[in-house]
């Protein structure tokens, strides 16, 4: 059972409309590395976990990706109120607008929208948690994408630095998961020996 909380996890105020920002952004609303699939694939892992702290990992990261989701649609909505079908076009959305008209819709930033391919339940605690360190370290890339590809709006980019180090807080947290499973598992199956090692470090290889 959620409890929600009306207001946005960070707060977004953006001034000025810019559609061709929202084009690209999108991505992380219904991409394949993007947020509702970030959320749905934690939501539905965590059944499958063995234990009560990695079920717990899952279902609090889950529920967040929820409202990064939110956030993610928040920016496009902001970016593009009030624009009109000429602006769209203008921003490369003709297409986006003939399906959608002012809509969020989950798609990615190329078009097509998302698919529930894009993630993957396996019901073995280390596929699922390996698969889940690298969605969060594809989804930050993608962050560091959309900074640099907005660089110029501080107001967006203030958001979309929220949500990567965000990223790396989720996965510092599924390496811990995964350790723990390993640890849980060993006397069950063999898997990969000193693994714990190299999945994850403070900095995880991210800008500064």
């Amino acid at each position: 059972m959620w409890t929600y909380n009306r207001n946005l996890q960070y707060p977004i105020n953006i001034k000025c409309r810019d559609p061709k920002l929202a084009k690209v952004i999108i991505s992380q609303y219904g991409g394949p590395d993007g947020e509702l699939g970030a959320s749905l694939r934690y939501l539905s892992q965590r059944f499958s976990m063995p234990d009560k702290k990695s079920k717990a990992i899952l279902n609090d990261i889950g529920t967040e990706e929820l409202a990064h989701l939110e956030m993610v649609g928040t920016l496009v909505h902001q970016l593009t109120d009030g624009a009109t079908a000429k602006e769209l076009e203008e921003a490369g959305m003709a297409d986006y607008y003939t399906d959608h008209g002012w809509g969020v819709y989950p798609q990615a930033a190329a078009g097509f929208p998302w698919n529930a391919a894009s993630i993957a339940v396996k019901s073995d605690p280390v596929a699922d948690l390996t698969e889940d360190l690298a969605a969060e370290q594809k989804a930050r890339a993608t962050y560091e994408k959309l900074i640099d590809l907005c660089s110029d709006n501080k107001e967006v980019v203030d958001v979309l630095k929220y949500l990567r180090e965000r990223e790396i807080v989720h996965f510092q947290r599924f390496g811990e998961a995964l350790n723990g499973v390993q640890d849980k598992l060993s006397q069950k199956k063999f898997y990969m020996n000193g693994m714990e090692n190299i999945l994850y470090n403070n900095n995880c290889g991210c800008k500064e």
